[in-house]
């Protein structure tokens, strides 16, 4: 497949998914009888635009999102008469949190359509092994090319995709820090337990991680290997328990990253829409159901970032109208606007971060790097 078509294909699939989020908001406020004046596709200065009814659909000139513009978002804005009993405010609080997490909902349910349909296809890789052992490094002292990879630390991503088991023992090394402030090519303190399989036999070995100043991160020194892929027949139900799986894999170590963003290793691990596109380009170079699950992925973690609770994310209207049904009455709206300025804060930082690592992994090409 050409770059240019992979790249067409990958933003394509991102878009894709930020209009069936948006979607989601759309037609569950329509549900539940509340005003959409308006459904665009990316911010700023409209593009295009057309009216429809009542709402105005179009398209933006800044591709960082969309938005489903519902009347009465504002609770001190005067709507005319008319139009007032439909407004976003004006309703229960139980109808505008469903309206709220149906866009995530969505997202949530393409990941899982996605990650089951991509579970039935008829090859899978086998096995993950070292490859590629880099001079000078602990994995040279240890390791031998061809070692078929089977824990980390305990983990061996039984069930998860290949990607996300790889991913899954590279975060675990990289847990693993030198003591004090990281210099390149200090070595950890504690070491990875690490078990392979060479030439039919179980080895346990324990290996220091070294620090990679390039990278800026705890690596053993190796890649892996291209595995043989065989044939996969799943029943219905194990696709299903493979998908949630993954899900659930994925959501946890998301959740541990935001839960950890003032440690460095952790905010290493965040991307921004630049990275998922070129991750996804990639992919659709590859393969199609390598394409296809990455899509899936994608979709997950814009359900799950946009859980988080800081206006303007949907996690910050869901968390605003809780605290108003516990509180009886209607939370301030000059609250509400001060809690957005910090939320738009970390969600702008939280974007930048995600897109300065994206630029790094450009230049140094760890797009590629295990």
């Amino acid at each position: 497949m050409s770059t240019v078509l992979a790249v067409a294909l990958a933003i394509l699939g991102v878009m894709v998914l930020v209009v069936l989020h948006e979607l989601g908001h759309f037609f569950a406020a329509k549900a539940v009888g509340m005003r959409v004046e308006k459904l665009y596709l990316f911010f700023g200065p409209k593009i295009f635009s057309v009216t429809r009814g009542e709402t105005e659909y179009g398209i933006g000139t800044i591709p960082a999102g969309g938005y489903a513009k519902i009347t009465g978002m504002n609770p001190d804005e005067e709507l005319p008469p008319e139009v007032a009993p439909r407004g976003y405010y004006n309703q229960p609080v139980w109808k505008r949190i469903v309206v709220i997490l149906a866009g995530p909902l969505v997202n949530l349910v393409v990941a899982f359509v996605v990650l089951f349909g991509t579970a039935f296809a008829a090859e899978e890789p086998t096995e993950l092994a070292v490859s590629a052992i880099a001079p000078n490094t602990p994995a040279e002292a240890q390791l031998e090319d061809g070692d078929r990879v089977v824990s980390v630390d305990g983990f061996d991503g039984a069930g998860l995709p290949l990607t996300e088991r790889a991913l899954g023992f590279q975060e675990r090394v990289d847990s693993h820090e030198c003591p004090g402030t990281p210099s390149d090519g200090c070595r950890a303190e504690d070491p990875v337990e690490f078990v392979v399989e060479r030439d039919g036999e179980t080895l346990p070995l324990e290996i220091r991680p070294f620090f990679d100043g390039e990278l800026d991160r705890n690596r053993l020194g190796f890649s892996f290997a291209e595995t043989e892929f065989v044939a996969v027949n799943r029943s219905i139900g194990e696709a299903a328990g493979s998908s949630l799986d993954t899900i659930w894999f994925i959501s946890s170590e998301t959740v541990s990253t935001f839960a950890q963003l003032f440690k460095a290793s952790e905010r290493e691990k965040l991307g921004s829409v630049v990275g998922a596109v070129e991750v996804t380009r990639r992919a659709f170079q590859f393969d199609f159901i390598t394409a296809l699950k990455l899509i899936g992925f994608i979709s997950l973690s814009l359900a799950l970032v946009n859980l988080l609770p800081f206006l303007p994310l949907d996690g910050g209207h869901v968390f605003w109208g809780i605290v108003e049904k516990l509180r009886g009455k209607r939370v301030p709206f000059a609250v509400m606007e001060r809690a957005s300025v910090i939320g738009f804060a970390l969600v702008m930082g939280i974007f930048f971060i995600g897109l300065w690592n994206d630029v790094g992994r450009f230049q140094d090409g760890s797009f590629d790097i295990f």
